[in-house]
């Protein structure tokens, strides 16, 4: 159900008749919708395991007993990367949709992962690089830094890439990225926790139970601090990502700190 539109509901039904037009593996598709007076509801497939979130944050989660195995955390991983590419690439016009988060990951039967809500979403040409918003949108802590404040950069489809290196990291940490709750002060903005221990050589501290658990894990966390870099010009787009995904670990280097660290004078996480 939609809730608190404005207008006449026109730019609602462009939205639905465009990503009615969606047909994407790892894309939710579109049944049907409502619209009647102020009431509009969207009508999507069916997906038995729910939202990827309660999977990841669920109480009796944490990094030492995890629902989903890294080799699902992988296939997630990849499958939600294809569905952003294609709404980056494989659409007559960009789609941007501004609020990619694991609440947003809808899971079938096979734990294969399909992209939903498209509320917040945004239609642009390819040919323009630049998208010119009012406000920011999206979910506080997967919204990048540039629809905050020009200064950071451009809002583009690098703002997605942002919110889905944002969400790879709390599928890696199984937890939210920054938890107040967390004993260990050096451990609250798990971003700057897990980049500096990757930094200095260290093992992850995460629960692995097969060979070769480790190795996915890093390979997550690599490319989801590429994905999460401050400059959006420095992330890499979505066909990239998925090269990184599919790369060898070796091949894949550490980026430069993607945030301003907590250990500046200031001792806020910005």
């Amino acid at each position: 159900m939609l809730e608190h539109l404005k207008g006449n509901g026109q730019e609602f039904i462009n939205e639905v008749a465009t990503i009615g037009r969606i047909h994407h593996f790892h894309i939710v598709r579109l049944l049907g919708f409502c619209s009647e007076g102020t009431r509009r509801a969207l009508v999507y497939e069916f997906m038995p395991n729910g939202s990827l979130e309660k999977f990841i944050f669920s109480k009796t989660n944490s990094s030492s007993h995890r629902q989903l195995s890294w080799e699902k955390l992988k296939k997630i991983a990849f499958g939600v990367a294809r569905g952003v590419e294609y709404l980056h690439q494989g659409c007559n016009q960009r789609i941007l949709h501004f609020d990619i988060k694991p609440h947003n990951i809808l899971l079938d039967h096979n734990f294969q992962p399909k992209i939903s809500d498209f509320g917040l979403a945004k239609l642009c040409s390819k040919d323009i690089s630049i998208v010119s918003l009012t406000a920011a949108r999206g979910t506080a802590g997967y919204i990048a830094p540039e629809l905050f404040s020009r200064n950071f950069g451009e809002v583009s489809y690098k703002s997605d890439v942002y919110s889905y290196g944002m969400m790879l990291l709390e599928m890696v940490g199984c937890r939210k990225n920054k938890d107040p709750a967390v004993e260990i002060q050096s451990q609250i903005y798990f971003p700057e926790w897990i980049y500096n221990r990757m930094r200095q050589g260290q093992e992850l501290c995460l629960e692995f139970e097969e060979d070769g658990d480790e190795g996915i894990a890093r390979k997550l966390a690599i490319v989801a601090l590429w994905c999460i870099q401050w400059n959006p010009t420095e992330r890499p787009s979505m066909p990239i990502v998925l090269q990184m995904l599919e790369a060898d670990l070796q091949s894949l280097e550490i980026p430069p700190m993607p945030f301003v660290s907590s250990d500046v004078e200031t001792g806020a996480i910005n």
